[in-house]
This record gives structure tokens, sequence and C-alpha cells, in this order.
């Protein structure tokens, strides 16, 4: 497997936290990458440096967003948006170096809930004045 940074992937991280205002979330402590040649069924998948790395490379919480590039780059924006969101809704609101699962307490990550998020990203990207 190959992997390189993903500018293109970065940006969107960015614009969709910063759009949604999850101000949780430290878009400077996300790095993106883009691998090539990975076996996995997944689009793309999100990792997270434990706390006991943190603590001995005396490092605070960095996570990894690493989309597949055989099945991430060929989607249209809005699939690759919703990738991401879903992505994203693994971070805590502590940011602490752990990962949600797919099922939380009474929330769920899943394509009803990253479809309402999307949905709020659209509706709080459009100008104003535009229907």
């Amino acid at each position: 497997m190959d992997v390189e940074l993903a500018a293109d992937v970065q940006g969107m991280v960015d614009d969709i936290v910063n759009v949604l205002g999850l101000g949780h979330i430290n878009e400077f402590r996300i790095i993106c990458m883009r691998s090539h040649n990975a076996r996995a069924a997944a689009y793309a998948r999100i990792w997270n440096l434990p706390d006991i790395w943190q603590k001995a490379l005396e490092v605070k919480t960095f996570y990894i967003i690493e989309v597949l590039s055989e099945k991430f780059d060929h989607l249209g924006e809005e699939e690759k948006k919703k990738i991401i969101i879903h992505e994203l809704l693994h971070i805590p609101r502590t940011f602490s170096g752990a990962l949600l699962g797919h099922s939380y307490g009474k929330t769920c990550i899943n394509s009803k809930s990253v479809g309402a998020i999307y949905a709020e990203y659209i509706r709080r990207k459009k100008p104003s004045g535009e229907f």
C-alpha cells in the first residue's frame, strides 16, 4: 500500500468543519491521506493516535482520515463530502484521541444521520437570498 498527503480531502475537511461549526474538531490536528492499493472494502477510514502514544511521544491528539483512492476518487463531490462527514462523526466531542463506534448512546452513524448533516451543510453553504 502506498500513501500520500491528500490536500483536496484536507480542504473538504476544513470546509465541512467550518461551515457546520464543529468547534470540537481541531482541523489542524486532522491529517488527510490518500492510499493506493489498499486492501479494504471501505471508501475511507479514520485512524486515531491512542492516549498511550500521545503520552509516550509527548504530542497532542491527532486523527488521520484515509481515503482509499480506488474507491473514493471516482465519486462525485456530494458522495465524497458525505463520506468525510461520516468519518468526522467518529470523533468524540472531547477530541480525546478516542473513536466513536457506529452506534453509541442514542446516536448512530449511518446514511440517515450523515444525510441529515449533509443537508444542514448544504443549507448553511447556500448564500443568502438563494433558494
